[in-house]
């Protein structure tokens, strides 16, 4: 009998020991969880809420989601889901907590090495990259690298009705300014070395710069598009952030980002104009409102891809973008109000937008602008 009792005191002994360790650990654990939320710039309350959330993801290492993209990714999912299940899509509290928790996202990945180091020379150049020549006291021309070996870079021969036919290139000195996709813009400086006829096109062979001078750094993520809008000239500052319910231009959102976006109208347009851009995201109607900083105007279609930078956002209209930036918002998405305008709008327009009865290929309509321009966040969680 003694034997059997002092099987049973050295069991329950152990098994103490270990609960009392398991407890200890998560106590710790909890403890840097919190520790680590301050340190982000989360405050009390909000690293409470992402501790409910962290639970209710069922994360192995709750505080993974200060570092892990996937595993923030998932508790905002989890945030969008059960505010839009209970209703607080409106909420002001719940708004401030998801945006808070959009920059925190941004942070991260702005942070990646391939974001944030960039480029440093111009071996790292990739092909077809497009170039802004620069050749002083004749102007700037349009040029694109045809080919980058480690010994120099072969450009297409810049052109220009600025320039006579018999304008020699041979050792000149040039500026080259590009805009690296998803990073920044640089500018280097470089010096002919040759005119020479590379892959069947006119080109100069160019020295390589170690030194890249990085500007413009991307301030924000974007994401790739091709879908229906509505472009509209603002005329009335006051109507800026007024939902339309007359069709206007229509065109196609080529990206999109909390501080702006592209869109491909047909014909011609300037810089400075003042838009709005229209379209439906998670079937709800968003408006972005900004001024045309740049203009890629493609003659062989004729089509202007517009750069447009935005306006500051309202919140809620923000949180939806980055929805979708992210890929936060759910899959299936239905456009109405969109589709209600399009539809309006099908009698008077030249062409219909990919899934709608027209091609991919075929061109967006003559631009008129061508023609102007010659707090209950608990209940969510």
């Amino acid at each position: 009998m003694l034997p059997v009792l002092i099987i049973i005191i050295v069991v329950g002994g152990v098994v103490a020991l270990v609960l009392a360790r398991s407890k200890k650990g998560k106590s710790a654990s909890w403890i840097q969880f919190y520790a680590k939320g301050k340190d982000s710039g989360f405050s009390f309350k909000e690293i409470e809420l992402l501790r409910r959330l962290a639970v209710k993801a069922n994360l192995e290492d709750p505080a993974s989601l200060y570092w892990s993209q996937n595993q923030l990714d998932v508790c905002i999912r989890s945030l969008v889901r059960n505010m839009h299940l209970t209703g607080e899509d409106s909420d002001t509290g719940s708004h401030d907590f998801l945006s808070k928790l959009y920059d925190y996202r941004k942070k991260i990945e702005m942070d990646k090495p391939s974001i944030k180091n960039g480029i440093s020379n111009s071996r790292q150049i990739s092909d077809g990259q497009n170039l802004r020549v620069l050749v002083a006291g004749s102007g700037v021309f349009k040029s694109q690298i045809v080919k980058n070996t480690n010994q120099y870079i072969t450009i297409s021969r810049p052109t220009s009705t600025k320039l006579p036919g018999s304008f020699s290139w041979q050792n000149m000195k040039i500026s080259a300014y590009f805009w690296r996709e998803d990073d920044a813009g640089y500018v280097f400086d470089s010096e002919v070395l040759d005119e020479v006829f590379s892959k069947g096109i006119a080109s100069l062979k160019i020295s390589h710069s170690d030194s890249l001078f990085r500007t413009q750094k991307r301030k924000s993520i974007r994401v790739k598009l091709h879908k229906s809008a509505f472009l509209y000239l603002l005329a009335n500052e006051e109507d800026a952030n007024k939902i339309e319910v007359n069709p206007g231009l229509k065109c196609f959102l080529e990206d999109l980002s909390d501080t702006g976006c592209a869109v491909t109208i047909g014909g011609k347009a300037v810089t400075g104009l003042r838009v709005k851009v229209q379209f439906a995201l998670n079937n709800i109607p968003i408006i972005m409102v900004g001024t045309v900083r740049s203009v890629e105007y493609k003659e062989d279609l004729n089509r202007s891809l517009l750069h447009i930078e935005s306006d500051p956002l309202p919140i809620e209209i923000r949180n939806q973008i980055l929805g979708e930036v992210f890929g936060m918002l759910p899959e299936e998405e239905e456009d109405l109000p969109f589709r209600l305008l399009n539809e309006e709008a099908e009698g008077g327009v030249a062409s219909e937008a990919p899934g709608n009865g027209a091609s991919a290929s075929e061109k967006p309509p003559v631009s008129p602008i061508q023609e102007q321009s010659a707090e209950n966040v608990e209940n969510v969680i």
